[in-house]
């Protein structure tokens, strides 16, 4: 089956604009033009625009998105962002449900035990999936990171842009991952990471390739410029390897 620009327009509720616009940046050509310029759309298009609209929710903006689409198996992409999903609809159930509670002890005069208040701000909607793709040390990250204040978390999130800045500079320069200035700045990285924990040189490694395979972190990270995922990766295998061992 095929569906006009209309039809697809009509069933997702993304506007025919915004579809020539995907059309012109690369990110969803239509599955063939007809006379006058109509696009039409057959299955694999669909599918490849409810992954779209999904990414958009998700917050990524149109590079970051196809970025992900396109070096990525979508298949295990779209695992990944189901799992986050239902995760926050989880604590979303949790938030509803002590809202409602206080509402009810509110209507009939009762009072509310204080622990119960309290009861759907207190499960980290990722750390179960933290644990089950990154291990124990990584929900232990998490609990550290909101334990911080708002100045903390904000300057060693100003901390991190830096370095990524930093290494996205000597990226665009040319510089090999090798290069002593490219390792000084993977210093800062490797401190910076010590804020969340102190990798050893496995760990460390491992985490360079996990920008990698997760598009989430690829995503945010070539954000400063495309390939600097790939690029830190190697820099901290060199970085590990001369330093950490």
């Amino acid at each position: 089956m095929r569906w006009s620009t209309t039809e697809v327009a009509r069933m997702t509720r993304v506007s025919s604009r915004t579809l020539r616009h995907y059309d012109h940046v690369g990110l969803l050509p239509p599955a063939r033009t007809g006379h006058g310029g109509l696009r039409f759309y057959e299955r694999p298009q669909l599918e490849r625009l409810q992954h779209i609209m999904l990414l958009r929710e998700l917050g990524l903006g149109l590079p970051d998105i196809g970025r992900v689409l396109d070096g990525a198996d979508e298949t295990a992409a779209l695992r990944r962002h189901h799992r986050r999903l239902l995760a926050e609809s989880e604590r979303l159930a949790r938030l509803a449900a002590t809202v409602a509670a206080t509402i009810d002890h509110r209507e009939k005069g009762t009072t509310m035990p204080a622990d119960d208040l309290f009861t759907g701000f207190r499960d980290d909607p990722y750390a179960a999936e933290a644990r089950e793709l990154y291990g124990e040390a990584a929900v232990e990250s998490q609990r550290r990171a909101a334990s911080w204040d708002d100045d903390t978390a904000r300057a060693i999130k100003d901390s991190g842009d830096a370095v990524h800045r930093d290494l996205a500079a000597l990226l665009t320069a040319g510089r090999p991952v090798d290069d002593p200035e490219v390792q000084s700045v993977v210093a800062r990285h490797h401190g910076w990471v010590s804020h969340f924990w102190t990798p050893d040189a496995a760990a460390y490694t491992g985490l360079g390739q996990l920008y990698v395979d997760d598009e989430r972190f690829t995503a945010t990270i070539d954000a400063h410029a495309p390939g600097l995922a790939a690029y830190l990766r190697d820099a901290i295998a060199v970085y590990a390897q001369q330093r950490l061992t």
